[in-house]
Order: structure tokens, then C-alpha cells, then sequence
């Protein structure tokens, strides 16, 4: 446990074990040996790690999800994340879901309810049907906006969390805790485009991808697929017509009704026939030129997953852990969780 916690402390400082050796006085082989459990720091050494990592002597002490079977999905081959912070983002998720089954060993492992199976839909040629089978597969409708989508994943068993890493380059990832499927998502993203990784990282669970299809391939189609999801064909045909010359401002208010950015909208339409190559190009050549693909303006309210607290602040409402236990857990000021578990009108 106490390496663990070294090592996942280092990573979220962003150190190598030579700076951190460096810090601290001792050989990069001693910080490697004490991350690895091979050798034991005295309290002196551990009071210098804290030191340097800026942290407490006590979280040391955390159990970071040594209990639990993590199946962490692989990041892209060609991804640009540096080693060290592909590190990071795994055990940054090892750490928070090791808080998250400590309430829910407190309440009860019944709290999560059943998660879905995965991998359990077959893969289809055509997008449409895919996405649809998707739809049916989180008990939505084949069609119409989605509302709260991080709600509707939490509701069927699915864990998200938000990992605030200042990476382009990171957008999200997928794996399961004890079986349970979870979606870790970069939070400093736009609110359209993490839904956009929401549906998109939910596919690569949910379908049985062919052992024989390409990563490449495979990103394009689980793309394609949460275009789809977000935005269904027959949704493209009733909200913009049959046929478009050009795209035009009435269409924002589709994006902020479905929760979807101008960039899919335009796809999704160009796809369906609805607006030409031309438009298309068009439309993506003056968005360009307005910084829009790199910062298009949020038309959708940022959703955040809600389940965690939700569970630590009943807990503290029913006498099961302390308002202090439950600012620790979330990591959140005693205040704050005073103030949600305060009586009404009290």
C-alpha cells in the first residue's frame, strides 16, 4: 500500500523517480525500491516524501485500491500522452475508486444495483443500427435528445469519473473495477465534446469488436457511432428537413436541444444527405478561421457525475461514517459536506 501511494503521489506531481530521488536525498533505485514495496521507508524518509510531495504523512495510509480488480483499457498506440501520465491516469483512477467502494462497502454493495454486461452487442455494418442497438442496450428510446447523459450511465450501473489533467491529448478511457464497467473522462474538456466521449467510450465496451478489425478502425466506427447515438438519423430529418443549401444560425438551437456540437451537427447532417459536400466544407473552412476547432463556444450545460457524493452523503446522513470521514472521501471541505447533510430548514 505504501508504495502504491508513493508512486501515485510522484505521478500526480507530475516527478520522475530521479527528481523525486533528488528531493529527497537518496538514489533513484531506493525511490524505485520503495515503490515497488522492496524496501521499507522509517518514518524520517516518510515525513521527507511527504515533504517533497506536498501531501500529508497520513495519506500515505490510504488504501488506493489494492482490494479491487482493475481492468484498465489500452490507450491508442499512437497517442501522444507521454508514458509517465498514461501512468498517472491509471493510477489516478485505482485512487479514486478505491474511495468510492469504501462508502460502498458501507452501504452495502447493493447500492451500485446490477451494471450491464459487456460486450455483449454485436457489431453491425451499418452505424444506424449500431447506435440504435447502443440506445436500446442504456433502456433510451431509438430516438429524440438525450438529457443528463452521465445521469443515464450512473443509473445503468456505469461509473464515470472526471480526472482534471491539462492534456489535449487525453480525452477519455474506459475499463472495469470488479467487473463493473467505468468511463474515466477528462474534465477540462467541452461540455459537448465530453459527450460526445461518454457514447464513444461507452461503444468500446458494449460491443464485441472483432479481434481482426483495426485500432484505427475501430476508433472510426465507435466515432461514428456516438455521432449516431447523439444524434439519429430520423432526428437529422425531422429537426433540419430533407435538404439544407448552406448552414445557418436557427441550427444552434438544435445542437443546444440535443447537446451536440455545430462540428457533429454539420457531420451528422452531411451524412444524411441533408446539406451537401459542398456546404459542409463550406461551413467547416469559416469555423476554422473563427478558432472553432479548437474552441467552439459551449452551448450545453457541463454534466458531472453525481453518484459518489451522493452515496458519501447519505452515509453521513444515516450515522454510517462522520461529516469528517465524508470530506475525506470526497476530498471536499467539512464544510461543504456539513452544509449538504444539514436538515432542511435547519
Amino acid at each position: 500500500m505504501l508504495g502504491k501511494n508513493i508512486k501515485y503521489y510522484r505521478l500526480k506531481k507530475n516527478m520522475s523517480i530521479r527528481e523525486l530521488a533528488s528531493e529527497i536525498n537518496v538514489s533513484p533505485m531506493t525511490v524505485s525500491n520503495y515503490e515497488r514495496d522492496a524496501r521499507k521507508p522509517g518514518m524520517d524518509m516518510i515525513k521527507a516524501l511527504a515533504k517533497a510531495l506536498d501531501i500529508r504523512v497520513s495519506d500515505f495510509l490510504e488504501d488506493h485500491g489494492n482490494s479491487l480488480q482493475f481492468v484498465h483499457g489500452e490507450f491508442r498506440k499512437n497517442v501522444r500522452l507521454t508514458k509517465t501520465k498514461q501512468e498517472y491516469i491509471r493510477e489516478a483512477v485505482e485512487e479514486y475508486f478505491s474511495r468510492f467502494f469504501e462508502v460502498v462497502e458501507i452501504l452495502g454493495r447493493k447500492t451500485l444495483g446490477a451494471s450491464p454486461k459487456t460486450h455483449a452487442l454485436t457489431l453491425q455494418d451499418d452505424v444506424e443500427a449500431n447506435a440504435k442497438k447502443l440506445r436500446e442496450y442504456l433502456h433510451l428510446p431509438a430516438s429524440g435528445p438525450v438529457g443528463n447523459l452521465i445521469e443515464v450511465l450512473e443509473n445503468q450501473g456505469i461509473l464515470v469519473m472526471f480526472l482534471n489533467i491539462d492534456d489535449d491529448d487525453f480525452s477519455g478511457m474506459n475499463g472495469t473495477v470488479n467487473g463493473r464497467p467505468y468511463i474515466v473522462i477528462n474534465s477540462n474538456m467541452s461540455a459537448e465534446r465530453i459527450r460526445s466521449t461518454l457514447v464513444h467510450e461507452t461503444s468500446h465496451f458494449a460491443f464485441a469488436w472483432p479481434e481482426s478489425i483495426q485500432e484505427q478502425e475501430n476508433e472510426k466506427m465507435a466515432t461514428a457511432i456516438s455521432g449516431a447515438f447523439l444524434f439519429p438519423e430520423d432526428d437529422a430529418f425531422r429537426e433540419l428537413g430533407g435538404r439544407r443549401t448552406a448552414v445557418t444560425n436557427d441550427m444552434i438551437s438544435v445542437c443546444q436541444e440535443y447537446g451536440i456540437s455545430m462540428f457533429l451537427l454539420v457531420k451528422r447532417a452531411n451524412i444524411c444527405r441533408i446539406i451537401s459536400d459542398a456546404a459542409a466544407k463550406d461551413f467547416y473552412i469559416r469555423a476554422s478561421r473563427a478558432g472553432w476547432r479548437k474552441a467552439e463556444p459551449e452551448r450545453t450545460a457541463k454534466e458531472r457525475p453525481g453518484l459518489f457524493s451522493q452515496l458519501v452523503y447519505r452515509a453521513v446522513c444515516e450515522n454510517d461514517i462522520t461529516v469528517q470521514k465524508g470530506a475525506e472521501l470526497l476530498k471536499q471541505p467539512y464544510e461543504t459536506v456539513q452544509k449538504q447533510c444539514a436538515a432542511i430548514g435547519g
